[in-house]
């Protein structure tokens, strides 16, 4: 337990340039202290303790403004931030090394008991008050502008904005670009 606050400590101090001090992430941020509450919640709701799980992920909810449903699975690397507001429900997957910024939402569209939340895969940014709606993957290398509503997938290396999102650029192999996305390919350009 405490290696990942060590290692949620490290992921905000190269992540964010306002970060100053180890002591100061570890005092003032509040996606630090979610992700720790997320953990324990997270335990307890595998061992079967349902309801002190959910007291705990409320708990943490008053005390940092991030709702994270204790069932929720996220991936090492995750940084939350500014995170008032920031809602994570139960059956979301959250890949590596993700930012979500103040505001996202990743939540159902279903009352059904099945997967209803977003996947998102690895190395994903999801910008401020951006809701990402239903049982949909958001692939790796994806960046969802701010105040975005996304409710399809979206593949790999693509930038999504808007409302309804859609794909606005496209910044990976030239053979995998989804089509009709016309977009700077770095890895192409002169």
């Amino acid at each position: 337990m405490f290696q990942r606050l060590r290692d949620d400590i490290q992921t905000v101090m190269q992540r964010d340039p306002a970060a100053r001090s180890t002591l100061e992430v570890l005092l003032c941020y509040p996606g630090v202290h979610a992700l720790a509450f997320h953990r324990v919640a997270h335990r307890l709701w595998h061992a079967g303790w349902t309801t002190s799980a959910r007291w705990v992920s409320h708990v943490g909810r008053f005390m940092t403004g991030i709702e994270i449903h204790p069932a929720a699975r996220l991936g090492r690397g995750l940084f939350i931030d500014h995170g008032m507001g920031v809602v994570i429900g139960e059956t979301s997957e959250v890949g590596e090394n993700v930012t979500l910024y103040q505001g996202v939402s990743l939540a159902g569209t279903s009352l059904r008991k099945e997967k209803r939340h977003p996947t998102l895969g690895n190395n994903v940014v999801v910008g401020a008050g951006a809701k990402i709606l239903g049982n949909i993957h958001i692939g790796d290398n994806v960046s969802v502008g701010a105040n975005a509503v996304v409710t399809r997938p979206v593949a790999p290396y693509t930038v999504a904005a808007g409302v309804p999102a859609r794909a606005v650029d496209y910044f990976g192999p030239e053979e995998e670009a989804p089509s009709g996305v016309s977009g700077a390919n770095p890895g192409t350009s002169g």
